[in-house]
């Protein structure tokens, strides 16, 4: 059975710092359950609904014996020593003795009634509260825009230009952004389609929309991941952090002030913070996707809750022992509550990496168009990284001089 909704884990860790070490996961009382006949309580029902953790033996063990069932010609012979409850509740607690024609894993496991929390969280919590940061952050966006404007350059344009990003590594960011784009609208549109697609366009034109955006999202997946490698390649030594962040980050980096021009080589701290952060979500990301793709190969929940519960944190916070005996199915349910989640904040990232390198910033597109950029606008923007530009460039010049200058 699916832990409570596995996002309240991910709440607790960040509450970790708040908490009161020490304190351990209350045991589930006992309840005389001979006043209602072995039955449901209705302590066990507040328990349930509450999504509490509680002794549910009495139900999953009390599934018959198939033993004493009578004939098929025997009076009562198609129930014999187990009631249809009983049958249900063996379907449900995955104890059947059941034949199927599949022999795919986990394809006899006919009842897994965790796929309601699952469900109640994708079609609730999920899109609500996921919904409400991509819009806040357009929002955020939007106000920015009106109160700051595009962001020009102070000084006059030079009309020289330097090569700020080789073709190479322009197609690394293209086909990680391409991907990408791709990659959030086919799964926003998969997310929100039972409840915003489909009454509009109605199940028949949504049904091949669904199957080709499901196409889509599982191959360019691929295409994302080698973009991703590619510019951790390239550019992963030019992001590690250095004296000179903390200034760009003391003064916002000069994005909420005119003429101010922190020193900064090729990426400045925001764009560090950028790529740091694409880097940790879109592995993490990747990982969820490819248990999504492989999830009888590669389940990743049972062993991350089995790290976690040799921590002993889950205790501390109150949520006992984690299940390290997760059904397929399950891992599959966590493994898209988890990819869901990460491309939210994945995608307001973006967002506001999109409008600073489009409408947000004069000249900053043009790094990854044409490459090149306006000198004046790599002096305010890269100056440190413009210096070490042009002394290369001095030095090559030297260097071709004095191989040209002939010998006396």
């Amino acid at each position: 059975m699916i832990p409570r909704p596995f996002f309240l884990l991910i709440l607790a860790l960040l509450a970790a710092p708040f908490a009161p070490l020490g304190v351990q996961a209350q045991e589930a009382p006992v309840i005389d359950r001979s006043a209602t006949g072995g039955a449901s309580t209705l302590e066990d029902i507040l328990a349930r609904q509450a999504q509490q953790k509680l002794d549910d033996s009495y139900r999953s063990e009390d599934v018959g014996d198939p033993a004493r069932a009578a004939p098929e010609t025997a009076p009562l012979g198609s129930l014999g020593g187990i009631s249809q409850a009983e049958d249900w509740r063996a379907l449900r607690y995955n104890k059947a003795d059941v034949t199927v024609s599949s022999r795919s894993p986990a394809a006899d496991v006919l009842m897994q009634d965790g796929g309601m929390a699952w469900l109640a969280f994708r079609a609730g919590p999920l899109i609500t509260y996921g919904g409400w940061l991509l819009l806040g952050t357009l929002a955020l966006l939007a106000l920015f825009y009106a109160l700051r404007g595009r962001i020009r350059t102070d000084g006059p344009l030079t009309g020289r230009k330097v090569l700020r990003f080789p073709s190479i590594e322009r197609f690394a960011h293209w086909l990680l952004g391409g991907s990408f784009i791709l990659l959030g609208l086919t799964g926003l549109f998969q997310l929100f389609g039972r409840k915003f697609i489909i009454p509009l366009v109605g199940h028949e034109a949504f049904a091949p929309l669904a199957v080709g955006g499901k196409w889509v999202h599982n191959n360019v997946a691929w295409a994302f991941m080698l973009g991703l490698v590619m510019v951790t390649v390239f550019w992963l030594v030019h992001n590690i952090p250095n004296k000179h962040d903390l200034k760009w980050l003391a003064v916002g980096g000069g994005l909420f002030s005119k003429g101010v021009h922190p020193p900064a080589k090729k990426f400045n701290a925001g764009q560090k913070i950028i790529f740091w952060a694409v880097l940790v979500l879109g592995i993490s990301i990747s990982v969820s996707g490819l248990s999504l793709l492989f999830p009888f190969e590669l389940p990743m929940f049972a062993g991350t809750f089995d790290l976690l519960n040799g921590t002993g944190l889950p205790q501390a916070l109150g949520f006992g022992t984690l299940p390290t005996a997760l059904a397929p199915h399950e891992e599959m349910q966590l493994a898209q509550l988890w990819h869901a989640i990460i491309a939210f904040v994945f995608i307001a990232i973006i967002l506001a990496h999109i409008y600073l390198g489009s409408v947000g910033m004069e000249g900053a597109f043009d790094a990854m168009g044409s490459g090149e950029v306006d000198e004046q606008w790599a002096k305010e923007h890269h100056g440190l990284w413009l210096d070490e530009v042009k002394a290369k460039a001095a030095d090559a010049k030297a260097g071709a001089n004095k191989a040209a200058t002939p010998a006396e």
